[in-house]
């Protein structure tokens, strides 16, 4: 038993080292985990619809159960002639009116929010879909930082440090990640530079076409630090299977180092971070390793 609890132990602490990540699992019927305040009401909205669409589904497929049965051809040789009832006209005129009501108020609000942050972004990246891969911008006006991210190759995963295919999963890990601070409302700009994309980050709830000759905007504060997966979510050419994107939610101060150091050295800047997390370094660390 106190094996077991040290076990726990352990892997709390790397848990709390490397931070968490998010991918999707096998046969997965529900959403992500949540890592935004838009994806929480997301989930919450998800389930409040539930108590609304079981009961109305159990009460049609009764109501089909039951004319089946109770006026079947041999049973009901003479079919019933009646063109109009006025409760009944009420209560499926009224029933559907109260009940979209209901779903409509939050639903909107839910949109409101999606659209409306609680405060300024502190950052702004502009995310560019390209076939088939995204280009990255951050628009500092003093310090500007890009860089292009590609799905992560199977040879390149030594010497990119990522052959944990649980936290760098197949098909979903890349070269560079965008890094962002967390408890930070990050603006994200979407556009493409050659057909339609989407941008998608499911823990995050968020997903935006991206329209060539089109700027759309959205816009996520993830409240915890960790990896999180997303993908291009539209028909864009042969490869739109192999465009992820991925997006580490790090503390200010280590983002704060990260991108003072990617200013030089984009590769450094981000073996660096990785081995600062992976060791449970400080932003000193990061500084050192990059250099």
């Amino acid at each position: 038993m106190k094996k077991f609890v040290a076990s726990l132990g352990l892997f709390a602490l790397s848990l709390s080292a490397t931070g968490a990540y998010a991918t999707p699992e096998p046969w997965q019927a529900r959403f992500q985990a949540a890592a935004t305040p838009i994806m929480e009401e997301i989930i919450w909205f998800e389930q409040y619809t539930l108590w609304f669409i079981t009961p109305i589904t159990l009460l049609v497929m009764a109501l089909l159960a039951w004319c089946i049965y109770r006026y079947r051809a041999s049973a009901n040789p003479v079919p019933s002639r009646t063109s109009h009832n006025t409760l009944i006209e009420v209560l499926w005129t009224v029933g559907p009116v109260i009940v979209l009501l209901f779903l409509a108020v939050p639903s909107f609000q839910l949109l409101t929010s999606q659209y409306t942050p609680e405060e300024e972004p502190a950052m702004t990246i502009k995310a560019t879909g390209v076939q088939w891969y995204w280009d990255f911008e951050y628009q500092d006006e003093e310090n500007p930082l890009s860089f292009t991210s590609l799905l992560l190759q199977e040879g390149d995963r030594a010497a990119a440090g990522k052959e944990n295919l649980e936290q760098y999963p197949r098909l979903l890990a890349v070269d560079n990640e965008v890094v962002v601070p967390v408890d930070t409302t990050v603006r994200v700009l979407v556009t493409a530079s050659d057909v339609i994309h989407a941008f998608a980050m499911p823990p995050f709830g968020i997903k935006v076409d991206a329209v060539p000759g089109r700027i759309n905007e959205t816009w996520f504060k993830a409240e915890r630090e960790g990896l999180y997966y997303g993908q291009c979510s539209e028909l864009c050419g042969k490869d739109h299977a192999f465009m992820p994107i991925a997006i580490r939610v790090v503390s200010q101060d280590r983002f704060q180092t990260w991108y003072a150091a990617a200013q030089d050295d984009l590769e450094g800047a981000n073996r660096a971070l990785l081995a600062a997390l992976e060791n449970g370094g400080s932003e000193e660390t990061v500084a050192s390793a990059a250099e």
